[in-house]
């Protein structure tokens, strides 16, 4: 299926298009504020759309409610031109039952799209989306936990208003519109984590004190402690990485501490690298894995999915240190060394073969290699 993703660039677009890459076969066409204008002839060609562009925040409420309501009407204009059916999915929000700017741009741009998808003979789906949270959102945009998150790292306290609020993982979201694509229902209201703002806040600091402060793995005993972690970690990197390990020596040798980990599952694993070997080459949705070389030396890259920038640690197992990998970059890891490489992993799950959360992508695209 060829499926143009509008917003493809923003904080769900990516989560999207990640969990489309990593699980499915579709054909995903980016449409962006770059190639926005094309949107009528790539509609032309698709087979569905997913629609995740919106404005969140902006100088006036005016803006924000007519942004959005810009927005859908072109692309319920992209549609009508179309003139087929087609599969039409869109981001909604719970935002729509109250009476804000962005509930009613949200709710404006949904009727115009859902009336030129059924005029059409095509199918609508309104997902409605809860707050949502995640790796890689913005600070006072996207969500309140990436304000809390930046404030956390920086050591400062932000406003904390004490309000329940429901809480969804962008890859959560990012599922139930990958399984719109498919679904018999044209209404589809996935339910997230009921918490306190302030029970966020805490876990946050929790995470900060345990891991940044003193290196430790904090307790990873729940899925939801999971997702706020990797979301935390996400804006941790690459500034504040690798992460320095304290060799504690004597005259019988070494003895070095690579994970400390509070709570949860885990697992540990070693591997032997012969020179000039890369292992690796893949990215994970939720995993938390740690790359610490004990023995030679090792040039670790990443690159985050949809982006061409590679970051290369070169590291030893003379100064030990460790990577966790961020979710959604590939990684690998090579022997730039001239003797065997002996690398210790570590993940906060235990391997799963039905359900390995391991998916194959090189970290620098041939026509990257044949570039240089």
């Amino acid at each position: 299926m060829k499926i143009v993703l509008t917003g493809a660039q923003g904080f769900l677009g990516w989560h999207t298009r990640l969990r489309l890459a990593a699980l499915t076969e579709h054909e995903v066409i980016p449409v962006t504020r770059a190639n926005w204008a094309q949107l009528p002839v790539l509609v032309a060609e698709a087979d569905a759309l997913i629609h995740l562009a919106g404005v969140n925040r902006a100088e006036t409420d005016d803006e924000v409610e007519k942004g959005n309501i810009g927005l859908g009407n072109d692309v319920a204009q992209a549609i009508s031109a179309a003139a087929r059916p087609l599969r039409v999915i869109m981001s909604g929000t719970i935002q729509v039952e109250r009476d804000n700017a962005y509930g009613r741009g949200k709710l404006g741009a949904q009727r115009s799209i859902a009336d030129a998808t059924i005029a059409a003979g095509g199918r609508f789906v309104d997902v409605c989306l809860p707050n949502l949270f995640g790796e890689h959102g913005l600070p006072r945009y996207n969500s309140f936990v990436a304000t809390f998150v930046e404030a956390t790292i920086d050591g400062n306290t932000p406003r904390i208003n004490d309000n329940c609020v429901e809480l969804l993982h962008a890859q959560d979201a990012a599922q139930v519109l990958v399984d719109a694509l498919d679904a018999n229902e044209d209404y589809l209201r996935p339910a997230g984590k009921l918490t306190g703002v302030a029970d966020v806040w805490r876990l946050l600091q929790e995470f900060h004190n345990s891991y940044f402060s003193i290196g430790e793995i904090p307790d990873l005993s729940s899925k939801f402690r999971v997702d706020l972690f990797n979301t935390y970690r996400a804006s941790l990197f690459p500034e504040r990485y690798p992460i320095s390990l304290v060799p504690h020596s004597d005259p019988r040798g070494s003895f070095v501490e690579t994970v400390r980990c509070r709570g949860g599952e885990g697992q540990s694993s070693f591997s032997t690298t012969d020179p000039g070997i890369t292992r690796g080459e893949h990215y994970h949705l939720t995993k938390i894995e740690r790359f610490a070389v004990i023995q030679g030396t090792a040039r670790i890259s990443l690159r985050k999915m949809f982006h061409d920038e590679v970051l290369d640690f070169d590291v030893s197992g003379d100064e030990p240190v460790a990577i966790d990998m961020p979710v959604g970059w590939v990684h690998n890891i090579t022997n730039i060394g001239q003797g065997v490489l002996l690398t210790q992993f570590w993940s906060h799950e235990l391997f799963r073969p039905e359900a390995p959360d391991t998916f194959a992508e090189p970290v620098r695209p041939i026509t990257q290699e044949s570039a240089k």
